[in-house]
């Protein structure tokens, strides 16, 4: 019983987010998704108590995912810290520039401060990432690669660099300044004068 009942959720949920990414989070209605499945309504809500948990729901698997892929760049073990920072980057644009990303910003943004649903999402992906972020950072700290003693503020300012001209414009429809690569390598040779990088200091190991 139990594993019909995973089955059915994860039916849900695959209807769900192709349902969202093809006419967004607002115009996304349960009695649409619900019919999409083939069911009811009632079928809908015993499972999601809303439409803002079970896009929740529907988006957590695609965040910890895409923010999976760039925590495992940051591998203290490779000496190329350059090499690390631009692989973590373009994961990181890839996860904030991709249509669902948007979507979740956009409507937590349109939900304010009454919702928890940006919140949710925000923790189980780009926090997380920015988190591992700053770990590394510190380590490169400790090994004398980089001269960042607050490495959480350190972390912060890199992920300024990354999102500058890259994400605003994209929530209000319009294009990103520049292409990903561009943005991640001028992010990343900043991040390194600013906070002197020593390559052979320690090999970042």
């Amino acid at each position: 019983m139990r594993v019909r009942t995973d089955d059915r959720r994860q039916a849900i949920l695959d209807v769900a987010t192709e349902m969202f990414r093809e006419v967004g989070y607002a115009r996304a209605s349960m009695a649409a998704i619900s019919a999409r499945i083939g069911g009811s309504k009632g079928t809908l809500y015993r499972y999601f108590k809303s439409k803002e948990e079970l896009f929740a729901g529907a988006m957590m698997a695609v965040m910890e995912e895409q923010a999976e892929d760039a925590i495992g760049l940051l591998d203290t073990s490779n000496p190329d810290v350059c090499s690390a920072l631009r692989g973590f980057g373009l994961a990181y644009l890839a996860l904030l520039t991709s249509s669902d990303a948007i979507a979740i910003m956009r409507a937590a943004i349109a939900e304010g401060a009454n919702s928890a649903l940006g919140s949710t999402l925000y923790t189980c992906g780009a926090e997380r990432a920015w988190r591992e972020m700053a770990a590394y950072i510190a380590h490169l700290h400790e090994t004398g690669a980089l001269r960042a003693g607050d490495a959480k503020l350190a972390a912060a300012h890199l992920k300024g660099l990354l999102e500058a001209g890259m994400i605003e414009p994209l929530l209000f429809g319009a294009k990103a300044w520049f292409a990903q690569d561009e943005a991640v390598d001028a992010a990343v040779d900043r991040f390194l004068r600013a906070y002197d990088y020593d390559g052979d200091a320690g090999d970042a190991r």
